[in-house]
Formats: structure tokens, sequence, C-alpha cells
């Protein structure tokens, strides 16, 4: 099984992939992590993509979130699922605060760089990651997809889809 999670910053795709990794025994690679290293430093186009290749080319099964559409872009079409996150804004300015509450002053176990919270990504959570253009770069990328396509705009719909996907899997 091959699951794409994409969607807002802080709508919890990190989370979600972990949960079902987690539930399904499927290994995760969090794209943030593939992109940021040490102390937010970045990695080349060309770096990331090897590595998420390297990742989908030597499993049958992978659960990979994050919406770096340059890197790697045939993982859209290997996915059985792809899971898109449009939670409000709010939902994820709080989830995103409240993360970086949880790991102030250390790394977070999905990214290996320092949590932050500064105004730029403050902005980027509630207005500038929101912009209509970005909307539509979320949809291309799920129309992109092969398989099941799912949209989930609340936490309880993410919670209802984590208990269904468990059922599948006898959990």
């Amino acid at each position: 099984m091959k699951i794409q999670i994409i969607g807002y910053s802080g709508s919890g795709k990190s989370t979600l992939a972990a949960r079902l990794g987690e539930i399904a025994d499927i290994p995760v690679l969090h794209l943030d992590s593939t992109h940021f290293y040490g102390d937010w430093q970045e990695r080349t186009e060309e770096e990331q993509t090897q590595i998420v290749r390297d990742f989908i080319n030597s499993r049958d099964s992978w659960i990979m979130d994050g919406n770096w559409g340059k890197i790697a872009p045939e993982r859209f079409e290997m996915t059985d699922i792809t899971v898109l996150l449009m939670l409000n804004r709010w939902s994820c300015f709080f989830s995103a605060y409240k993360r970086s509450r949880k790991y102030r002053n250390e790394a977070r176990p999905d990214l290996g760089c320092p949590e932050k919270f500064d105004r730029s990504f403050r902005r980027w959570v509630f207005w500038d990651g929101r912009k209509r253009a970005r909307k539509q770069s979320l949809f291309d990328k799920l129309n992109a997809t092969r398989g099941e396509k799912v949209v989930l705009k609340t936490r309880r719909q993410v919670k209802r889809f984590v208990k269904v996907f468990a059922e599948r899997f006898g959990k």
C-alpha cells in the first residue's frame, strides 16, 4: 500500500502519517525531513528527489507526507490512497502553535530541526499558505494521483478516517 498525505501547514499531515504507519506497520517518510536538515538548512531539489526515490524504490509499501510537488513527482501516480487535509485556518494555526510549545527549543522527531513558530511561519499558516493558487496546487496534486482520493476538512473526519483505516488492518 502506498499512501500520500498532503494539505495545509499545521493540518496534521505528519501526525496522520505516523499514526497510519503505526497501524499498518508501513515505513513513513516525512518530506520536510528530506528538505530541511540541521538548523533549517535546505537540501537541493536533486538531493531531495534522490532521497525520496531511494525510499519509494526500496519498498513495496510506504507512507509519505508533504506538499513538495517538484520532488519525485512520480510518487503521486504511484499512490493507492491520497489524503488531502483541508482543515480551517484556526485549527491549523492552533495545532502549529501547540506543536511549537511541545517541541520548544528541541527538534521534532519527524523533522530533525528545532521547532519554531516565528512571524513568517505564523503568516504562512494563517494567510500565505492559503492563497487561491496554493489551494489549487493542492487539488492539482490530489488529481494527479491514481488511487483513492480522500479530502478531510475537520479533525472529526480525520479521526473517523483513522478508525476505518485501523479496522481494515484489524486493529
